[in-house]
């Protein structure tokens, strides 16, 4: 299940896979989320039988590209994980569903403020039109990867 905490802001390097969660912490519920329009719901991707469709169908998503980040098999991985860390939005809404593995979705409040989300197998996240964010994977040693299902409302190229 999706968790999510105010995070100190991090420019890359080694410290954007670590959790950054501020002193004391500042966790934000899924209510939290919602507010900023930022949706969550959990698939089981293990056992899918198509409860995913009717989301696809809602949102209006009928592409999708599955991506397996991961440093020996995504081409280009730590220039490709720059850029998923550098700051962006998209004009539609971004739908991500974590088949395997975790990762870090950050996004900002109203305040302008980073929200660290981290995703993993099973969550669906999906971050409205217009939300600036970034992504990278964790620290996990046992991870250090993501395999991920990209959706999108026309044929397109993922940028993040």
């Amino acid at each position: 299940m999706v968790q999510a905490w105010y995070m100190e802001d991090v420019s890359g390097g080694e410290e954007q896979y670590l959790p950054q969660k501020l002193e004391p912490n500042q966790d934000v519920s899924l209510a939290q989320l919602d507010e900023l329009g930022v949706k969550y719901y959990e698939i089981d991707v293990d056992s899918y039988n198509g409860e995913f469709e009717p989301l696809k169908k809602e949102f209006g998503y009928t592409y999708d590209d599955t991506v397996d980040i991961h440093p020996s098999r995504f081409p280009n991985f730590d220039n490709m994980m720059k850029t998923f860390f550098s700051e962006h939005l998209h004009t539609d809404d971004e739908i991500r569903l974590i088949l395997n593995g975790s990762g870090y979705f950050d996004v900002r409040d109203k305040n302008d403020k980073w929200i660290r989300i981290y995703s993993e197998k099973k969550d669906l996240i999906v971050l409205p039109a217009g939300m600036y964010h970034r992504f990278t994977l964790d620290s996990k040693v046992s991870c250090n990867y993501i395999i991920i299902i990209l959706h999108f409302s026309e044929a397109m190229s993922p940028s993040g």
